[in-house]
């Protein structure tokens, strides 16, 4: 099991709801468990994820202000190795391939009972990835047709988050990491984890060459044939 010094392992919830956190607070603590904190809106969740750095985040889709799939895509790159598990009403397999895509480690749904949402959080920790039986199935088949109905030739720039997409319009325009994030009003630090992932996201081996890319593609957007403009 991923823990601390102590063999506990620190878990942040986020949930809008008040009692459902309770709940889940007292459904999962126990002696290699403990819940560390809880949010219940992006803002918040982002601000504490940061400073607390969990092994392991509970998160709710439905949040006020921004959803937690775009926590989820923030919070991503920030903490590469704080497992997030979704724990949502929602059984929909969109919201599952797409949780799933942006790095969830799991994703169960809130008619779970107490004692298997305790199990299910153990298991992540241990590196599993728990996911609800009926739709498992289905979310796995909907990766496995987008990954074969994907272009090999397709442009990798396309894969890339709106968030990534504006750090390297900014990181190509010749914007250093600082000013980068003064103008998105992020700080530095997740402006260098947002360039880690665009490097492994389109195969480049440095910032320039992943600059040199992003230009190459929009001067192909804005003419197909690949002609400089006039």
């Amino acid at each position: 099991m991923i823990a601390r010094a102590g063999g506990v392992a620190r878990v942040l919830l986020i949930d809008d709801h008040p009692l459902v956190r309770a709940a889940v607070r007292q459904a999962i603590s126990g002696s290699d468990i403990e819940v560390v904190g809880d949010a219940g809106d992006c803002a918040e969740a982002l601000e504490l994820s940061e400073s607390l750095a969990p092994d392991l985040i509970l998160l709710d889709l439905d949040l006020p202000g921004r959803s937690g799939l775009e926590f989820l895509r923030e919070i991503r790159p920030r903490l590469p190795d704080t497992r997030i598990v979704v724990l949502t009403v929602s059984g929909a397999d969109r919201d599952l391939v797409e949780a799933i895509r942006l790095g969830a480690a799991g994703y169960l749904t809130k008619d779970i009972t107490g004692d298997r949402l305790r199990n299910q959080v153990r298991a992540a920790l241990r590196g599993e990835i728990p996911l609800p039986g009926p739709i498992a199935a289905a979310a796995i088949n909907d990766l496995a047709r987008e990954a074969e109905t994907r272009s090999d030739t397709a442009d990798p720039l396309e894969t890339l988050t709106v968030r990534e997409r504006e750090v390297l319009e900014l990181i190509a325009a010749g914007d250093t990491d600082r000013a980068a994030a003064a103008k998105l009003g992020i700080s530095a630090r997740t402006v260098e984890a947002h360039v880690g992932s665009i490097l492994r996201r389109v195969g480049a081996s440095n910032r320039a060459e992943a600059a040199l890319r992003y230009r190459r593609s929009v001067r192909q957007h804005a003419d197909p044939a690949g002609n400089p403009p006039a």
